[in-house]
């Protein structure tokens, strides 16, 4: 999918300026809304820390926040968890789909029964929204980190610390999830405009860390040469990780994490990480909830709503303006 012009401080701005008609009109309506948010899981620090943002939201505007998901990442357990908020007839549902092809008929759903649906992290079809075009246009916004940005920025990152030559490849989790697919796009488009860095076969482990810990020692048993692994998402990168620790090339093989919970700190210090990109999930939760009640008060909101990242390795760990991005546990 082509990345968004749009997906920058400017949707912010947007969405800041559509909150404050919402707020203005605020006074002018009675009816408290109830705002549904459903997780990709519950018990990950991502969604723990975006719950704490959307909280904060609904506060500020006097809505209701309803939290209820599934306990693992996976279009099974969230549709029905889903199918069960509908019934509630919620105000809005905010979702971080699990699939972006499977959530596209559950969640038409919630559509065809008049509730608003607005994706947050995670979306269906392209996440191009509003276009009249497609199955899966019919979601209000997507708020989110870009994550082909996200996946470059781990890139540049990974390419400095290895003095931008050698052998890299991504541990990733499966086909077919958004975030992680754009991630690895961003990755490998950014590692194309380094000649000297050869990127190997991205390895899937379906979100098991002791299988890309398992991938990492095989990869690197063809590869003596392996100077790094950029783990799409937290359990790939800590896998990854372990895996370079159990063949005894820590500091040798390069760690890039996505994603920055409370666990990262002891990790980085440690040296099993060497970076970690942090997203915003807290702005996630926030603006989310506030397109949600932008468009139940009868404003318009950007169909896209990007949110920023933070780098974090040892040199920055101890700044509080840094430590602030790391997710609650």
């Amino acid at each position: 999918m082509e990345r968004r012009s749009f997906f920058k401080a400017a949707g912010a701005l947007a969405m800041a300026s559509a909150v404050a008609l919402s707020a203005g009109s605020a006074g002018a309506q009675d009816k408290k809304f109830t705002i549904a948010l459903i997780p990709g899981l519950t018990t990950d620090a991502f969604y723990i820390t975006m719950r704490k943002g959307a909280e904060a939201a609904a506060k500020a505007v006097g809505a209701e926040l309803v939290f209820q998901g599934a306990s693992d990442f996976n279009p099974v357990t969230q549709v029905p968890v889903l199918d069960a908020v509908i019934a509630k007839k919620p105000d809005a549902i905010l979702i971080a789909p699990t699939d972006k092809t499977q959530l596209v008929q559950p969640l038409k759903k919630a559509a065809d029964a008049g509730i608003p649906v607005i994706t947050v992290d995670t979306f269906i079809g392209t996440g191009q929204y509003q276009t009249g075009a497609g199955d899966a246009d019919f979601p209000i916004s997507y708020v989110a980190s870009d994550n082909v940005l996200g996946g470059a920025i781990a890139a540049r990152a990974l390419a400095a610390a290895i003095g931008d030559k050698g052998k890299v490849y991504v541990s990733n989790v499966k086909p077919g999830i958004s975030t992680t697919d754009q991630r690895e796009e961003g990755f490998k488009a950014e590692m194309a405009k380094h000649p000297d860095i050869t990127v190997l076969e991205t390895q899937f482990n379906d979100n098991d860390a002791n299988k890309a810990a398992s991938q990492l020692q095989a990869v690197y048993a063809r590869n003596p040469d392996l100077s790094g692994v950029f783990g799409a998402n937290l359990f790939s990168a800590l896998g990854a990780a372990n895996g370079v620790q159990q063949a005894g090339q820590m500091g040798k093989v390069r760690v890039v994490a996505f994603d920055a919970p409370g666990s990262i700190v002891d990790n980085i210090n440690g040296g099993l990480v060497d970076m970690a990109i942090a997203q915003h999930p807290a702005e996630i939760g926030y603006f989310g909830v506030m397109a949600a009640y932008a468009h139940l008060t009868g404003n318009s909101v950007p169909t896209a709503i990007g949110t920023g990242f933070t780098v974090i390795d040892k040199s920055n760990l101890s700044d509080p303006n840094v430590a602030k991005f790391i997710y609650s546990e």
